[in-house]
């Protein structure tokens, strides 16, 4: 066999949706566990610092950041090696099919195996979609906080009255990052527009639209591995049937 076949061989035992699907998932994973830890962080500055006079009112929300952000390493470990382990039954699963490697054939194990990865990437991909509108949360309100800004800008504008747009604000008890006796816990007028304008709000806001985008790239990639293994877990089987084990 010349060394043209065998790189072909090589080639085809590559387990391309797998290869993708893991490429995806480490890619949306570094977007959502890095912009999403600074996001926190960009969050917790601008809620101490406009909506909360009190640091009793922030304490809640700043453990809840402190101990998410320890989840974001946690989940970037997980899918790392998880994203391994779904590539390693892929090259299983192709290499067992096109009975690539000699003697290496498809065996109950392997089957069983491949089982396993189909419902806890079942099960992993129900939990991130839950992830992925959670994520979309923070981009909604910085997204609105951003038009309140734009209006109060153009009421600005157009009339001399403080009184025309003084009365517009933005209230983040209402999206609970902070408890309704917090004080003041809203943000009005050329306030809230001067919010608009610093550095620290728009950093936040793209790191927020990084994450969820990050999220949903993930998203994507466990789909792809959910259908690459249930595609693998049937060619095993059908091999199981036809004696091939």
């Amino acid at each position: 066999m010349g060394c043209y076949d065998c790189c072909i061989r090589c080639i085809g035992a590559v387990p391309y949706p797998s290869l993708v699907a893991t490429l995806l998932c480490y890619a949306g994973m570094a977007l959502f566990c890095g912009c999403g830890h600074e996001a926190l962080t960009q969050t917790e500055y601008l809620v101490e610092t406009y909506f909360a006079r009190n640091v009793q009112d922030y304490v809640v929300m700043a453990s809840f950041i402190k101990y998410f952000q320890y989840v974001i390493y946690g989940l970037a470990s997980f899918f790392f090696l998880y994203g391994i382990l779904l590539l390693a039954e892929g090259f299983y699963a192709t290499s067992a099919v096109k009975q690539t490697f000699g003697e290496f054939r498809s065996t109950q194990c392997g089957r069983c195996l491949s089982l396993t990865f189909i419902v806890v990437t079942y099960i992993l991909a129900f939990i991130w979609l839950a992830v992925f509108a959670f994520t979309a949360v923070p981009v909604f309100f910085l997204f609105n906080m951003e038009q309140t800004c734009h209006n109060i800008n153009l009421l600005a504008e157009t009339t001399a009255s403080i009184n025309q747009h003084s009365w517009i604000c933005m209230d983040a008890r209402q999206y609970g990052l902070l408890p309704w006796n917090a004080v003041p816990g809203k943000s009005c007028g050329l306030t809230l527009a001067s919010i608009c304008k610093t550095s620290e709000f728009h950093l936040t806001y793209d790191l927020y639209i990084a994450a969820f985008a990050g999220a949903g790239v993930t998203l994507l990639a466990l789909f792809l591995y959910l259908i690459a293994t249930t595609y693998n877990y049937a060619v095993l089987r059908f091999l199981g049937r036809k004696g091939i084990r």
